[in-house]
């Protein structure tokens, strides 16, 4: 069986440091996979190593069954994995539409020229139109990106993340920085636009964990001690004493 993306034995150490420490795991196609666990737990380094802006000490990353360790960023982009970040990475000086329209360009065969005119690509703007009315933004289409909200900031950088056709998606901590309207509107967001494709996101806010994930990778020091499904992690006495507490088990399972 082929998988979406596979891990196997990855690790990654920076000096004597071991970061990553045999990180083996497996994610089917149209899977919702959130990464959870302490503060240094490595969330942050493995989706470096997985999205090419780190390279692993040992071990393999696979995408659609090819191994994509060592290869660039822009290279793994190509074949279908796109990331968001921690922090909001947007165009701020350029238009809602333009930065879309810009995550679009490269996917749909649009190389480095200066003969075309961006105006005149049809096939480019409908698309950037399409994503943006998805995110929810299409009444903002001309607002220069800088001037929107914390959280239309987010749902523009989702938006661009998306944008090029990725059928593999990682969103580290989507929901940082929200209030828990925000919150809860952004879950039903990432749900909309991440139907059909494989999800990986870091977060920390256990009810986001909860309500978008399928099963639940958690990562302590650099080592997965488990990756089940929300009722079994729930219920892991490993997990609950190295990161959820018993007391939020209980509160998740009477939600």
């Amino acid at each position: 069986m082929t998988f979406s993306l596979e891990l196997r034995d990855l690790r990654k150490s920076f000096g004597k440091t071991d970061i990553i420490q045999g990180v083996s795991l497996q994610v089917a196609a149209g899977e919702r996979v959130a990464i959870i666990g302490p503060n240094g737990a490595g969330k942050s380094t493995l989706f470096n190593l997985i999205s090419g802006r780190f390279e692993p000490s040992a071990g393999q990353i696979l995408l659609d069954g090819a191994r994509i360790d060592g290869k660039k960023p822009f290279e793994i982009n190509r074949l279908g994995l796109s990331r968001s970040f921690q922090i909001t990475n947007i165009f701020p000086k350029l238009s809602v539409f333009e930065n879309l329209r810009c995550g679009v360009l490269w996917s749909l065969g649009y190389r480095y020229t200066f003969l075309k005119f961006l105006a005149n690509l049809d096939d480019a703007n409908a698309r950037a139109d399409e994503v943006m009315a998805m995110i929810k933004l299409d009444k903002k289409r001309d607002e220069m990106a800088g001037n929107l909200t914390y959280a239309e900031q987010r749902a523009l950088e989702i938006g661009i993340t998306i944008a090029g056709g990725a059928h593999v998606i990682l969103l580290d901590e989507p929901t940082a920085g929200m209030s828990r309207s925000e919150t809860s509107r952004f879950i039903t967001l990432i749900k909309e636009v991440t139907v059909g494709k494989t999800l990986l996101t870091v977060e920390h806010d256990m009810s986001v964990v909860f309500g978008l994930a399928d099963r639940i990778a958690v990562l302590v020091y650099g080592e997965l001690i488990a990756f089940d499904t929300p009722d079994a992690v729930r219920r892991n006495q490993r997990v609950q004493e190295a990161y959820l507490g018993s007391s939020v088990a209980d509160q998740q399972a009477g939600h």
